[in-house]
């Protein structure tokens, strides 16, 4: 089983060069933990957080990494860009990788995002199925002729090509039945959110093979976002994560994120939280995993090594541990494969 990591954003009190340092320093230390997938996400003009803009951060951080190791954008606010301005940074990076690139793309969920850059908030599903087709014939054509709803392109060469054809791996983020479909129909894989119980995926994950398998596509691991916090016990990590996530999480549900009820959040944190986060001692942590694993046909499994507030020495801490204590010990954990687990369901 691959593991990965997902990097996010720091105070704004903190400068901008200590943030990059704490980024590489939390590069080297997920590499020498056993990390196989380091990522980013992305947003604009966030209040009271620094959000590094991906592209060029992760052609910065990739001259850091072994080959084995790739990179990604988990995600991207896909419909407030334009394809070929997009199209052509990715399919750079991806040679600046030298074809280690994954693209997580979405709609994001901050309708001041979309305001601030003209872009229609309502109609961001279909902004990102048509940038998504663009890119894509973009990165795999010699020519391209697009007319669509949102974008015209006539007749036009295309002269930045990715190493990976016909494409970079898409990943797409979706955390509701429409979206999931979505995901299924125009990339490669859907990825699934922290938010998300087992059971809700469960159910999720049929039907996203289904829309696969009605268009004769193929079934690959589906990448599985969950925060993960180590302690001497349950109620010790419970502790340990509410004191780094409890003000983020409150956050994310004040900003109207779905699947988060901001009231919960402030007022009932452990129970709100503790079904789909990993929680415990080692061995309890080793076991949650295992059983997800078992039940659903992930990977990687992408965690949060760094909370707004911590430095970068309790950050090479957490990946160290969490390297040590589960990173290694599950290298040979296979995950169910897909074709178990829709067998399963036919049973």
């Amino acid at each position: 089983m691959e593991f990965g990591i997902l990097m996010g954003d720091q105070p704004v009190g903190s400068s901008p060069a200590e943030h990059l340092d704490l980024m590489l320093r939390k590069v080297e230390a997920a590499q020498r933990a056993g990390f196989t997938y380091l990522t980013i996400g992305q947003h604009f003009l966030y209040d009271g957080y620094r959000w590094f803009q991906p592209i060029p951060l992760l052609a910065r951080l990739a001259a850091e990494l072994d080959e084995h190791v790739k990179i990604g954008t988990t995600v991207l606010v896909g419909p407030v860009h334009h394809p070929v301005i997009l199209g052509e940074e990715l399919a750079t990076l991806d040679v600046v990788t030298r074809g280690r690139l994954v693209v997580g793309i979405g709609t994001g969920y901050l309708p001041a995002e979309y305001e601030a850059m003209g872009v229609p908030f309502r109609q961001r599903y279909k902004l990102l199925e048509e940038l998504i087709e663009v890119m894509s014939r973009l990165w795999s054509e010699e020519r391209v002729t697009h007319r669509g709803r949102f974008w015209t392109i006539e007749d036009a060469p295309t002269h930045v090509h990715p190493l990976q054809q016909p494409r970079p791996p898409i990943w797409l983020g979706a955390m509701k039945e429409t979206g999931v479909r979505r995901a299924a129909r125009h990339g490669d894989v859907w990825t699934i959110t922290p938010q998300q119980t087992v059971d809700q995926v469960k159910s999720l994950i049929e039907l996203y093979a289904e829309e696969r398998m009605s268009r004769g596509l193929e079934l690959s691991p589906l990448p599985l976002r969950r925060e993960l916090m180590i302690g001497s016990d349950f109620d010790d990590a419970v502790t340990r994560f509410a004191a780094v996530a409890r003000g983020k999480y409150e956050a994310y549900a004040g900003r109207g994120m779905t699947l988060l009820d901001e009231d919960a959040v402030r007022g009932e944190f452990a129970s709100t939280v503790q079904d789909h986060v990993i929680l415990g001692d080692p061995t309890q942590c080793r076991a949650q995993i295992a059983r997800i694993a078992e039940e659903l046909p992930i990977g990687p499994l992408l965690i949060r090594p760094h909370w707004p507030g911590m430095d970068a020495e309790q950050t090479a801490a957490y990946l160290d541990e969490v390297g040590r204590e589960i990173v290694a010990p599950l290298r040979d954990l296979r995950p169910r494969s897909f074709a178990d687990f829709l067998d399963s369901k036919t049973a």
